[in-house]
């Protein structure tokens, strides 16, 4: 098949398209993103993540920037675009990412690494380094995978709930600011209404779901579906029998993990801890 022609030079993936134009519009417009906060009445931040590709933003941001460059319903209609574009995923995730997207309710198990919606952008970065993308792909993914966490964002947002393998929290980053930054997203996390953590000590000893880290979720029509993933392959469970089996072995699990008030002081004393290296 022949490659399409671009024409205009921009990209042609959904994402980085939307981030492109909301740069050629602000600069057109000669507005700092400090201004564009002020006279929005955002953070300033904000914008200048959106304009790098690392969040999309929610609908009613983007329908005050149309507004304010005066683009009724253009840059809506490409947030729209980049918020559905799974072909942003690996080819292995994409079934699995269009079902999250709808589902009403998400649970997880993480085995030694924390799950995507929790991430920060050094933290993805680091982890994808070490599964051996670089360059642009690597580049990709991290945008990607920060998308994911907008999925947790707004009132609209659905419930999730992660049980966290003590090692995940024991296995810091290479960069000691970087990793400080993750805990602290982790623990601001903890305090959303939607959000549950658990922590599982090793103390807990052996349990059902040491090999993988396993997803769950509800999607509209009642059903579940499970996804398992390790560290070369991953598997979307459909059928019902399997599915069962798995909730029936994470509800064990979290039986032995500590309570969402109980895990939040463990999370805090971890960032104590490298506040504590970093200072000696």
């Amino acid at each position: 098949m022949a490659q399409r022609r671009a024409i205009t030079g921009r990209s042609q993936e959904p994402r980085q398209r939307f981030a492109e134009e909301l740069r050629t519009l602000r600069a057109a417009s000669g507005t700092s993103l400090r201004a564009l906060g002020e006279r929005l009445g955002w953070d300033w931040s904000l914008f200048g993540k959106m304009e790098k590709g690392e969040t999309l933003g929610s609908p009613e941001v983007v329908q005050a920037l149309d507004t304010h460059y005066g683009t009724p319903g253009l840059l809506l209609a490409l947030w729209e675009l980049a918020a559905g574009d799974h072909t942003q995923f690996r080819e292995r995730y994409r079934r699995y990412m269009a079902l999250e997207s709808e589902a009403v309710s998400l649970w997880h198990f993480a085995v030694s690494v924390l799950p995507g919606l929790l991430q920060t952008p050094g933290y993805a970065r680091e982890v994808l380094t070490a599964g051996g993308l670089k360059g642009k792909e690597l580049d990709q993914q991290i945008n990607a995978r920060m998308g994911r966490r907008e999925l947790l964002d707004g009132e609209q947002a659905p419930p999730f709930r992660t049980i966290l393998s003590e090692a995940v929290l024991r296995t810091p980053l290479r960069d000691v600011g970087e990793w400080r930054e993750q805990l602290e997203h982790l623990a601001d996390m903890t305090e959303r209404p939607n959000v549950r953590v658990h922590v599982l000590l090793q103390s807990a000893g052996v349990h059902g779901l040491l090999s993988a880290d396993v997803w769950y979720l509800l999607l509209p029509e009642g059903r579940t579906v499970a996804y398992t993933e390790n560290g070369y392959q991953g598997e979307l469970i459909e059928e019902p029998s399997p599915v069962v089996r798995l909730q029936k072995t994470y509800d064990a699990v979290r039986d032995l993990a500590l309570t969402p008030a109980e895990s939040r002081k463990f999370i805090l004393r971890r960032l104590e801890e490298v506040t504590c290296d970093r200072q000696t």
